[in-house]
């Protein structure tokens, strides 16, 4: 019988293996307690009307939230949650923490909300982990290469940069009028670009310093069309995170490989707390840990004197230590809120706050939209210029007039919007009246 790091600190000081299993598929799933809580939460609320989800978000009532995307509120349920999982392990952390796989299953819940299997998902704190994690596992020839973009930030950028690996970068879009970007030009160029050595293709699905959301499906076919013309399979990795909440993404059969993103910008989840997903096949690509994992097959292994094994994959490359275990258990917690208020209906109603902006910016007077006005090429995010005004006094502007924008962090800076569930369409029109004042009077 196999020693795992669970048996042998079983009632020890080091009950982290535990904890770390509940989280990234090495024990059981969450108890009837735990679902019970769960219910509690979910009779006392109303998520029917918009109001309702708004009431849900502790944010400053005086504030229009065009920024909530970049760190998100914890919604109620989720802050409950938090407070449930602190107030327990506070009251006897060995003994909260070794009976966690018991609890809660984190891998398990993130698996029905993305699809696929819980052993397909490692858990991180963030997009940039999961990126990290992502490009120094994956495993490249001689000679071979990566595929990426212009258009990422600067984490995939810079997670390429210390993978060592080899990395070509293709402009999609022109960056000078990013609005009047096509699905089949991004896709042309897309297809173009992709070489013999190519063995990965690293994309943002939603650009958050033009708002363009690359289209997933033509994408998708892309690289798999080439990988069959060049006969190797090329992996198709994904930063999502302004995707994850945004739009209703489900994951197999979507032609994603691996898909990283963090939980605490559209999606409202824990802060701290990120998923990279991959397939069973594509984790056979990448069996790299970062950091050693504290699952219970890597540290057995390690007990025995063996080498960890790389499966199950998601569990092996959750990183090990101790966590904010109160925020990734409450993860579950965010899931169930989006179900709640609806997937689609959710990504629908981002589509049309986005779309009011959008036109109304489109009417106003020395002001240039960034972000294309096709609901195919956009989702949350809404980016524009206004002349004569740098993109920071814009945002002080607004905030003058308690309007919360940012300013893309990228050279090419332009004034930002986040259309989610914490604004609505009164926060919409005050936002492009404003913008309309700060173009007449710059």
């Amino acid at each position: 019988m196999a020693l795992t790091r669970r048996k042998l600190l079983a009632g020890g000081a080091a009950a982290a293996g535990a904890a770390v299993a509940a989280g990234c598929g090495g024990g059981r799933t969450a108890t009837t307690a735990t679902a019970t809580a769960q219910r509690d939460a979910r009779a006392a609320e109303d998520l029917s009307m918009w109001a309702g989800v708004r009431a849900e978000l502790p944010l400053d009532p005086k504030l229009r939230h065009f920024a909530a995307f970049l760190l998100a509120p914890h919604p109620r349920p989720v802050q409950a949650e938090i407070e449930r999982h602190r107030r327990l392990l506070d009251a006897d952390p060995e003994g909260y923490l070794r009976a966690a796989d018991q609890r809660v299953d984190v891998a398990g819940a993130a698996a029905r909300y993305l699809g696929g299997g819980r052993d397909d998902i490692a858990l991180t704190t963030s997009t940039t982990m999961g990126l990290a994690i992502l490009y120094r596992a994956l495993r490249l020839g001689p000679g071979e290469e990566i595929l990426s973009s212009v258009h990422d930030h600067f984490a995939t950028d810079e997670a390429l940069r210390l993978s060592g690996g080899r990395v070509r970068r293709v402009r999609l879009y022109d960056t000078r009028d990013p609005a009047r970007a096509s699905a089949d030009e991004i896709a042309s160029r897309l297809a173009q670009a992709i070489g013999p050595r190519t063995r990965a293709v690293a994309l943002t699905w939603v650009h958050s310093g033009t708002g363009v959301k690359l289209p997933m499906d033509e994408v998708a076919a892309v690289v798999r069309t080439a990988g069959e013309h060049h006969g190797a399979k090329v992996l198709l990795c994904v930063d999502g995170v302004h995707a994850f909440g945004a739009e209703d993404v489900r994951l197999p059969g979507a032609g994603i490989d691996f898909f990283a993103a963090g939980c605490h910008k559209w999606l409202m989840g824990p802060r701290g707390t990120g998923v990279l997903w991959g397939t069973p096949g594509a984790w056979r690509r990448a069996e790299r840990p970062l950091i050693p994992s504290f699952a219970n097959a890597s540290y057995g292994a390690w007990i025995e004197g063996l080498v960890p094994p790389p499966d199950p994959p998601g569990p092996a490359m959750t990183p090990g230590g101790f966590q904010a275990y109160e925020h990734r258990w409450a993860l579950p917690a965010a899931f169930a809120f989006q179900e709640r208020i609806g997937r689609e209906r959710a990504a629908a109603r981002l589509r049309a706050l986005a779309a009011r902006l959008k036109a109304g910016l489109a009417e106003v007077r020395g002001v240039r939209l960034v972000t294309p006005r096709d609901p195919g090429l956009s989702a949350g995010l809404v980016c524009a210029d206004i002349a004569g005004v740098d993109p920071g006094k814009a945002v002080q502007a607004l905030a003058a007039k308690r309007i919360s924008a940012t300013v893309t962090p990228y050279a090419q800076r332009h004034l930002r919007f986040g259309c989610g569930l914490a604004v609505d369409e009164d926060d919409v029109d005050a936002a492009v009246a404003n913008v309309a004042r700060t173009a007449r009077t710059g």
